[in-house]
C-alpha cells in the first residue's frame, strides 16, 4: 500500500470537501491542489470527479429531513412534485453541455492559468451581485425553494453550466446567478445543494464509466480515502456556511478568489511555482 498516495488523496478528499459548496470552484481548486502535488494523471481527473459523491453525502446529511420529507409528500402533494420537477429540470442543461462539450473542455481549459483567471473574473461578478442586492433588496422576489417556478429552474440550470469552465464553481454559478436572478442568498444556496446531488452523482458515475479501463482493484484505497475525507469536511463546511449565510453576504469569498487568482498568475508568470499544465 502506497501511504504516501493515500496522504494525497486525504489532502485532495479535504480540498473537495471544504471547496464544493462555496463559491470559490472546487475544482479549480482540485487543478491546483493536483498541480503542487504530482496528482494530476488521467486517474487522478477521474478521482478528482469521483470524490465529489463524498460530498453530496454530506449534502443529504445536513437536508435528510427535507429529503424524506418531499419523498413521503411525492405521490399526493402538487409542491412536493413542483420541488422534484424543478431540481430536474434545472439538471437537464448540464447533463446535455456536459456530454457535447466536456471532453473539449477538459482536453483545453484545465490549466491552472485558466483557473487562476476565472477565479478573479468570478470575484468581481460576485461584488457586482451582492452590491446589486444590497442596493435594491426587493430584487429577491423568492424567499424559498418551494416558490420557484420551472422557468425560474431553467434559467438556473442554464446558469450552472457556467461551472464548466474551470475555476467558475458550480455552487458560485448557481447561487449568484440564483440571486441576479430573484432568489433570496438562503433560497439560492438552498436550491444550488439540491441541485448537486443529481448534477455531482451524475458526474461521478458517468466518470467512473467511461473510464474504468484506467480502474483496477488496487485503486479502491484510494477512491476510499478521498471519499472519507470529503465527506467529512463537505459535513462541516455545509453546516457552518448555512448558519453564515444567515447574517453575512459572499463578499469575503469574492477577495479570496481575486487574491489567490492573483497568486496564482503571479507565481506562474515569475516561475516561482511550476504549475503543471
Amino acid at each position: 500500500m502506497d501511504i504516501a498516495l493515500l496522504i494525497k488523496a486525504a489532502i485532495m478528499g479535504i480540498v473537495e470537501g471544504l471547496t464544493e459548496f462555496l463559491p470559490i470552484s472546487s475544482t479549480g481548486h482540485l487543478i491546483l491542489a493536483g498541480a503542487l502535488l504530482g496528482f494530476d494523471d488521467d486517474k487522478a481527473k477521474v478521482f478528482d470527479i469521483a470524490i465529489q459523491t463524498g460530498a453530496i453525502f454530506a449534502v443529504i446529511l445536513v437536508y435528510w429531513q427535507k429529503i424524506r420529507a418531499t419523498v413521503v409528500a411525492l405521490p399526493t402533494e402538487k409542491q412536493a412534485q413542483q420541488f422534484v420537477l424543478n431540481v430536474l429540470v434545472a439538471f437537464v442543461p448540464a447533463v446535455v453541455l456536459g456530454l457535447l462539450f466536456g471532453k473539449a473542455i477538459k482536453a483545453h481549459l484545465f490549466t491552472p492559468v485558466v483557473v487562476a483567471s476565472t477565479f478573479i473574473l468570478g470575484g468581481f461578478i460576485i461584488l457586482w451581485a451582492e452590491k446589486r442586492q444590497q442596493n435594491n433588496p426587493a430584487a429577491a422576489r423568492i424567499q424559498e425553494v418551494e416558490a420557484m417556478t420551472v422557468m425560474d429552474a431553467v434559467k438556473v440550470g442554464l446558469v450552472q453550466c457556467l461551472a464548466m469552465i474551470p475555476g467558475t464553481s458550480r455552487s458560485g454559478a448557481t447561487i449568484i446567478g440564483g440571486m441576479l436572478l430573484g432568489l433570496s442568498r438562503k433560497a439560492a444556496t438552498d436550491f444550488s445543494f439540491f441541485l448537486a446531488m443529481p448534477t455531482l452523482i451524475g458526474a461521478g458515475a458517468y466518470s467512473l464509466y467511461k473510464e474504468r479501463a484506467l480502474l483496477s482493484m488496487a485503486d479502491l484505497p484510494m477512491f476510499s480515502v478521498g471519499l472519507v475525507f470529503s465527506f467529512l469536511s463537505a459535513w462541516l463546511c455545509v453546516r457552518w456556511l448555512l448558519r453564515y449565510i444567515s447574517t453575512n453576504s459572499f463578499v469575503p469569498f469574492a477577495w479570496y478568489r481575486i487574491a489567490f487568482g492573483i497568486v496564482v498568475l503571479a507565481t506562474a508568470w515569475s516561475g516561482l511555482v511550476v504549475w503543471a499544465e
